[in-house]
């Protein structure tokens, strides 16, 4: 009988869950809803891979919030379930399926999933940064995360990209999430419109500079103008085989190619930069969570070759 994987990646409010195989197959998936409560949580888990055993599942892979340490499978930081931070994965899981389990940080895990099967499929370097409410990512070394000393390798909405020394702390210092996430293209028109934030999205700013709305049009130019600087200095300061680009937004037809073109822009206008990255966009959307995760319990158990 084929050996297979039970995978999966908790979310905000639901835990999408599949059965895969090793090379990426889903052979049935689903979501439950979050449960209130860690002793629930461990329990909908175990249940969900018990009852599914009959797949001849070898391990439980996990895609989760949070600083993720993946040596003790406890999750450090904070996220939206409060009680995943603490608690060891591998010895409750275990303890209840009898089946050895891995967890690794959900970025982390949709940057693994396309850098296995996906838009970074074939490179050992890359890097991976997601636009949404705020922007994040992940630095892939030799196709394993790296996550830093202090777990936040790839945190580039922190990088700073903007300095008014006219401002007081903490205007005086703009980060990338601050100026080039969608929330941040959103909050800039509102001001110029003069109106509350939370009455537009981003699509809606959208459909605004397909009417020819001006401020649109300019937000959104130095929205992908910020794109292209953070992906430029990606580049220079890791050099990466490539950066692959995802969040809701990536999903727009014309996303990548309005990125290039302020990409030729910087290129032109820096005669001595030579490097010019090499951008993609991802092609698993939410789905690379769970391939992610599976990738990351594949290498961790040496399943799976990596070359």
């Amino acid at each position: 009988m084929d050996i297979n994987y039970m995978v999966f990646d908790i979310g905000g409010t639901a835990i999408k869950w599949a059965v895969a195989n090793e090379f990426g197959d889903i052979l049935v998936d689903g979501k439950i809803s979050v449960p209130n409560d860690a002793d629930a949580f461990f329990e909908a888990l175990a249940n969900k891979t018990n009852e599914l055993k009959n797949y001849n599942l070898m391990g439980i892979a996990i895609s989760a919030p949070g600083a993720v340490n993946c040596e003790t499978s406890v999750i450090g930081g904070s996220s939206a379930i409060k009680y995943i931070h603490g608690p060891n994965f591998r010895r409750i899981l275990n303890q209840k399926t009898g089946l050895n389990a891995e967890i690794e940080n959900d970025a982390n895990c949709a940057a693994l999933g396309e850098c296995w099967l996906g838009a970074g499929k074939g490179h050992q370097d890359s890097a991976f940064v997601v636009c949404g409410t705020g922007i994040g990512g992940a630095v892939v070394k030799n196709k394993r995360i790296h996550g830093g000393i202090h777990q936040h390798g790839g945190e580039f909405g922190y990088c700073i990209m903007d300095f008014d020394p006219t401002q007081e702390a903490p205007e005086r210092f703009k980060t990338w999430s601050q100026v080039g996430s969608t929330v941040a293209l959103v909050r800039e028109v509102a001001k110029r419109k003069q109106c509350d934030p939370k009455t537009l999205s981003g699509l809606q700013v959208f459909e605004m500079a397909a009417n020819q709305d001006q401020d649109a049009i300019e937000c959104i130019d130095r929205f992908y103008y910020y794109m292209a600087i953070g992906i430029y200095n990606i580049q220079y300061q890791y050099d990466p085989e490539i950066i692959v680009l995802g969040g809701a937004i990536s999903e727009r037809e014309d996303f990548l190619t309005e990125v290039e073109k302020r990409m030729d822009d910087i290129m032109e206008s820096l005669p001595d930069a030579k490097i010019r990255p090499k951008i993609a966009v991802n092609q698993f959307g939410n789905k690379a969570n769970l391939l992610g995760a599976l990738y990351n319990y594949l290498s961790r158990n040496q399943s799976i070759d990596e070359e």
